[in-house]
């Protein structure tokens, strides 16, 4: 990629929305970019290659809801199928980051930043992404290992 500088983009995919998050050019921290009604899967990756070539990305961090006892289940199959294609339509890295208790913690920000309850619905899944990702970065070192 030359010299450009090359950005994460994290997701916390759902069955109807997608939290979107892209990490800084230094790979250190991860800001909410924007949700995606999920109106089809065509629709769905077709934002997502926007996304991926408007902020030159590297790589893919998508978030897997494992179970409590770390076993995957039928929501991680349908997200792991989602990302794989992903992965071959546009030819980029995924990789997953385990998910669990990331819904909890994007709630209590919300609740401690005294959003009312009727609007957190708009800002959960890009927050729940920004954790996913920034898990990612922090686990990694800002390397795009």
């Amino acid at each position: 990629m030359g010299c450009d500088r090359i950005r994460l983009l994290g997701l916390d995919v759902g069955d109807r929305w997608i939290g979107v998050a892209i990490s800084d050019e230094l790979l250190l921290t991860a800001q909410p970019l924007k949700t995606i009604k999920r109106e089809s899967n065509k629709q769905a990756y077709e934002e997502i290659h926007e996304i991926i070539n408007s902020y030159n990305i590297s790589k893919v961090v998508v978030g897997l809801p494992k179970n409590m006892n770390n076993s995957i289940g039928p929501q991680s199959e349908k997200v792991i199928k989602f990302a794989n294609k992903l992965s071959n339509k546009f030819d980029i890295e995924v990789v997953f980051q385990d998910e669990r208790l990331t819904t909890i913690s994007a709630n209590r920000i919300l609740i401690e930043a005294d959003v009312r309850r009727e609007n957190r619905k708009a800002y959960i899944d890009k927050i729940a992404a920004t954790y996913i990702l920034q898990t990612y970065l922090d686990k990694t070192g800002g390397t795009n290992e």
